[in-house]
């Protein structure tokens, strides 16, 4: 026999339900906002680097192009400047652009490579110092065992490369 009344079925979460799943969702954030935030701080690493790179190379090919010496000047924080030797900026990044908490060290101190016409390195720069061959960047916000630390290279001819100095050796990769 047909029920005329039959029972209306329930559908959708109960209030229980409901708690349960966003407790359960509020655990898993907090076991995972530690290492994204490690992942957060490894992108600004890796997006300083990529630009100090992009800097570099765009340096060399406008001191080629242009037939004149170029500077790549870094700046405060990641930023850096390309300019004409002497001159007017061509270029430059401010490094509020995605590596705020970055920070840069070159291998002399100095600031500033020239690349000549031939774009090799020149001997000096125009203030008389040595340029640098080799920054390396890094964030102060984590533990030495957790940090990415990049390593950005000008070899003699004026070639950049970016390379990983904890990578093992056999790894293309390493420094």
């Amino acid at each position: 026999m047909l029920n005329v009344f039959p029972k209306p079925r329930h559908l959708g979460f109960s209030l229980i339900e409901l708690l349960i799943g966003i407790a359960i969702m509020a655990i898993l954030a907090g076991l995972a906002m530690p290492s994204f935030q490690t992942w957060l701080q490894n992108s600004q690493i890796r997006n300083a680097a990529e630009s100090v790179q992009n800097g570099l190379q765009r340096a060399r090919a406008e001191a080629v192009g242009r037939n004149t010496n170029v500077e790549f000047v870094l700046g405060a924080g990641s930023s850096w400047v390309v300019r004409l030797a002497g001159g007017a900026n061509i270029d430059s990044r401010p490094s509020s652009e995605g590596s705020r908490d970055v920070t840069v060290v070159t291998d002399t101190g100095t600031t500033t490579v020239t690349f000549n016409n031939f774009g090799g390195l020149a001997a000096t720069n125009l203030d008389a110092s040595v340029p640098f061959t080799q920054v390396n960047l890094d964030s102060p916000m984590l533990a030495a065992a957790d940090s990415q630390e990049l390593r950005v290279t000008i070899g003699v001819g004026g070639n950049v490369r970016m390379c990983d100095p904890g990578a093992p050796a056999s790894s293309p990769r390493a420094c």
